[in-house]
């Protein structure tokens, strides 16, 4: 471009239809203008471009600009100089002449213009279409529709709250020269790929609710090696399928972070947030891009800027609780501790109906109702004791107002009234809340979501480590505190590793908990060790895999909260010290840290050494075993496992548990893989009868019944598993199998059924339990009666068996004959094998047929009985055997 006066027109980064139709309306204002994009766009902008209407631009590349010969540079829907790439060079000039046109709020780093047209309407086309229509400038029906195209993006077809009645001026006027509505639904209403619909998922599932100053927000994240177009396009699919009110969206796309924002609502300004990124945008649809921060880093970040940036609702209508919880004036001091209690309030307004309306008459708090009570007036009407006249507000009742007559009336609740109808009450811990957040917002110190400052007993332990744990191990701990390093994140290794390392005992299943995003550190350690990974991301959870089968756990730090009893949790990012709230007993919360600088220094929040030393099984808080019933068999396999004794506290809450029967709400799968965990244990009896101490065997069936018998079958199974594990016989097997063959003994096929359909287990295991147990008890009992037998037909009988149920069996059976007998099998039968072969038989001139299995069978039964020892013994015997014939 050689013109020395040139006029270039330019957007924003990433622009999108309103900035695209924007440039069009600029280049019709400024005669002989250029267009330059200053970066990428969506990938339905550069479609549109090369199929239809690329024509109506007078294009150029931003390479192929000398800036010195720009004499004017027109800025549309932006004035951020962060926003508009390599052109953001021509600012340093002052004999560069600027125009802007723009409908984002002011910002404190807006460039500043020569000439300035900035109005807050909902897209900035709106605004061009305006004063090409006040200058009479002639406008095609292409042209109109790539500018109504626009406003339709940007308005969210008139949707947004920041749509303003000139954006309909403008689009009623581009209608009127031609605009295409067929074209602009087609492009705005688009097909979602099936990739897409992936992402949207993963986006979904990822979604965190936040509630910030009393509103609520949502932040959700992806990762992708690849660039995804349409992420914007995405987000906005998110908030009408969820009907979200605001939404940050984070996508780490190869080395950048691209963040999307919108928002429904004044409260939540998604500009004023997302500029705190390095982006911008108005306030209810902002964007940023972000390189040298990890996706943890950037919601850190962006957290932080909420908490400072969210304005709080600040009428009663917002604020209050709603409906109202009331009574009557005759209501019972019992009753109505009952109503607070059953309710978890400290104050009940007290009201009647009359025509139509309530009559407030009073509220009484709970310590009255509680001195009431205690001098024994339980059934003295709350009219006798209730405070009368109380203060009420209406519903718009703004922040200050509420304040005044909560503190001046001394009031907990202050009550809504709206047209002679109760609405709402608002709690002094409400208005609390909404006084701590404005001050939050007034001072630097702002709260942290993400990290808390570490305060727990500490201590030195890598003299220790080095003498307990292999060189290979501290290698691997060594370069995972060195991964996480490089990305800026705390790595430790916690839980049972850390536990058992104190108990001298040896546990190689390494659970790795990384303080920002465990995915991401995940991927760069496995990468740099060679291993396989396998993510879960809506946990934020992976598992490195070593080319030798070797395994490390990973997590991103998180609490969990439970929505109701036995639920599965809901997964928050979090500090160490919250992720190690959430585990289940204090000896699990040991924690290591292993980035350099603090390699090998022990974390103990929570006195877990003093409870290892003490021997004790003790719970993190008291509601731990309703949030989580299957806590209670991992409790009791600990205690037996280590042989520690359950705290009086935790011993306690497990009765509650099992009295309140949260167990029923847990599925069978969770419930069963804690039972099974018990019996892959050395010795499971111990646990068995502790488990029916606290009457849990119940849970597994109503008749399963501990009494001698049974505790002697698990004692025989235990000693028949020790002699056959000493035989060495390179066969695995399934431990947990025989002894849950054991447990069910007793129960017939129906009820043996009805549990393993409770526990949702394989048909192939139901298999085993429901049928082939029942043909080894069959076969157990033809043993009892028939031994002695010959080797072939005791093989015969034990053969068609798997390997647990021949060790059933041998548990099973009381008499020494049969267990000696089961023994033989196993040592001398089970493996027997004949020498000779197909072939040989057809060299000997017999035909191929069902004569061979025959003839094999007939080898094997005389080899298991002696009869037979080398290949010649075996031939002889086949001709006799077919001379028979």
């Amino acid at each position: 471009m050689q013109d020395k006066n040139l006029t270039i027109i330019t957007t924003h980064v990433n622009a999108d239809f309103d900035a695209l139709a924007s440039m069009l309306a600029a280049q019709k204002l400024y005669a002989g203008s250029v267009i330059v994009f200053p970066g990428s766009q969506e990938k339905n902008l550069r479609n549109f471009f090369i199929k239809s209407m690329v024509y109506l631009f007078n294009m150029a590349d931003v390479k192929e600009i000398v800036f010195s010969n720009v004499k004017r540079l027109v800025l549309v829907d932006t004035r951020q100089p962060s926003r508009i790439g390599r052109l953001s060079s021509l600012l340093k000039r002052s004999d560069l002449e600027i125009h802007i046109y723009d409908h984002h709020p002011d910002m404190a780093n807006d460039i500043k213009g020569n000439f300035e047209v900035i109005r807050p309407a909902g897209a900035t086309v709106s605004i061009l279409t305006g004063l090409l229509k006040e200058k009479g400038i002639g406008i095609s029906s292409d042209e109109a529709t790539v500018m109504c195209l626009g406003i339709y993006e940007d308005t969210g077809s008139f949707n947004f709250s920041s749509t303003t009645e000139e954006d309909f001026i403008a689009a009623a006027y581009l209608l009127s020269k031609g605009a295409n509505l067929n074209i602009i639904s087609n492009l705005i209403e688009r097909e979602i790929s099936s990739e897409q619909v992936g992402l949207l998922n993963d986006m979904i599932q990822a979604a965190t609710f936040y509630n910030i100053n009393g509103i609520e927000v949502v932040v959700t994240s992806i990762s992708t090696d690849n660039y995804v177009s349409d992420f914007a396009f995405l987000v906005h699919k998110m908030i009408q399928m969820e009907n979200l009110n605001a939404i940050f969206a984070l996508a780490r796309m190869g080395e950048k972070i691209y963040v999307v924002a919108r928002s429904r609502i004044n409260e939540v300004d998604v500009g004023a947030v997302v500029i705190f990124l390095g982006g911008g945008g108005h306030t209810f649809a902002a964007a940023a891009t972000i390189k040298d921060m990890t996706l943890a880093q950037t919601e850190h970040k962006l957290l932080e800027s909420l908490y400072k940036t969210v304005k709080p609702k600040r009428l009663a209508n917002d604020l209050m609780s709603s409906p109202p919880i009331m009574i009557g004036p005759d209501v019972t001091c019992r009753d109505a501790n009952n109503a607070l209690t059953r309710y978890n309030i400290n104050a009940l307004l007290v009201a009647e109906k009359a025509a139509g309306k309530d009559e407030l008459l009073g509220c009484i708090t709970r310590q009255v109702i509680e001195k009431a009570i205690y001098h024994r007036l339980d059934d003295i009407p709350v009219k006798e004791y209730m405070s009368t006249e109380p203060a009420s507000v209406a519903p718009d009742a703004d922040i200050f107002e509420i304040q005044q007559k909560i503190i001046d009336s001394k009031q907990r609740i202050l009550p809504v009234i709206d047209n002679d109808k109760l609405t709402g009450v608002i709690t002094r811990t409400d208005l609390l809340n909404i006084l701590v957040r404005q001050s939050q917002q007034t001072t630097a110190n702002l709260p942290d979501p993400l990290r808390e400052p570490i305060q727990a007993r500490s201590r030195n332990v890598i003299n220790f480590m080095n003498e307990r744990l292999s060189k290979r191990i501290l290698d691997i701990l060594r370069d995972i505190g060195g991964v996480a390093a490089e990305i800026d994140c705390r790595a430790y290794v916690v839980g049972g590793f850390v536990r058992d390392l104190f108990l001298y005992r040896s546990n190689e299943d390494i659970d790795i908990v990384i303080e920002g995003d465990g995915i991401a550190f995940a991927k760069r350690y496995a990468k740099k060790v060679g291993a396989r990974i396998n993510t879960y991301k809506k946990f934020g959870t992976a598992v490195i895999i070593f080319p030798d089968g070797f395994k490390l756990d990973v997590a991103s730090a998180r609490m969990e909260y439970y929505k109701f009893p036995a639920a599965l949790p809901i997964v928050e990012m979090s500090s160490i010290r919250l992720d190690l709230f959430r585990r289940d007993f204090t000896i699990n919360t040991l924690a290591i840290q292993l980035t350099p600088e603090k390699f090998g220094i022990l974390i103990d929040f929570f006195a877990a050494r003093k409870d290892i030393k003490e021997k004790a099984i003790r719970v993190l808080h008291n509601l731990s075993f309703v949030e989580d019933p299957t806590r209670v068999f991992r409790a009791i396999r600990f205690e037996q496992r280590f042989d520690f004794s359950i705290g009086k506290l935790t011993s306690r809450l497990i009765k509650n548990a099992v009295k309140m029967n949260f167990f029923k709400r847990l599925r069978g799968k969770r419930l069963f893989a804690e039972l099974r965990q018990i019996l892959e244990e050395e010795n499971p009896a111990p646990a068995i009868i502790r488990l029916n101490d606290y009457g849990l065997l119940s849970v597994i069936h109503p008749d399963i019944e501990l009494n001698k018998k049974l505790i002697e079958l698990f004692n025989s199974a235990k000693k028949v598993l020790s002699w056959y594990d000493l035989l060495f016989i390179e066969e695995s097997y399934k431990k947990w199998i025989v002894y849950f063959l054991v447990l069910i003994k007793s129960c017939n096929k129906k009820i043996s059924g009805r549990i393993c359909t409770g526990f949702e287990l394989t048909l192939k295991l139901k298999k085993v339990f429901c049928n082939e147990r029942f043909a080894a008890d069959k076969c157990l009992l033809w043993l009892e009666l028939n031994l002695p037998v010959k080797n072939s037909i005791l093989h015969k009988q034990l053969s068609v068996f798997k390997t647990e149920l021949i060790l059933y069996m041998m548990a099973a059976t009381k008499p020494k004959s049969v267990k000696k007998a089961i023994s033989h099998y196993f040592t001398r039968l089970r493996y027997t094998d004949i020498l000779i072969t197909g072939k040989d038989l057809k060299a000997m001139g017999l035909e191929s047929g069902p004569i061979y299995r025959k003839i094999m069978q007939a080898v094997l039964d005389a080899r298991l009985n002696g009869k037979l020892k080398t290949l010649n013994d075996e031939m002889t015997y086949v001709k006799k055997y077919v001379s028979r014939f």
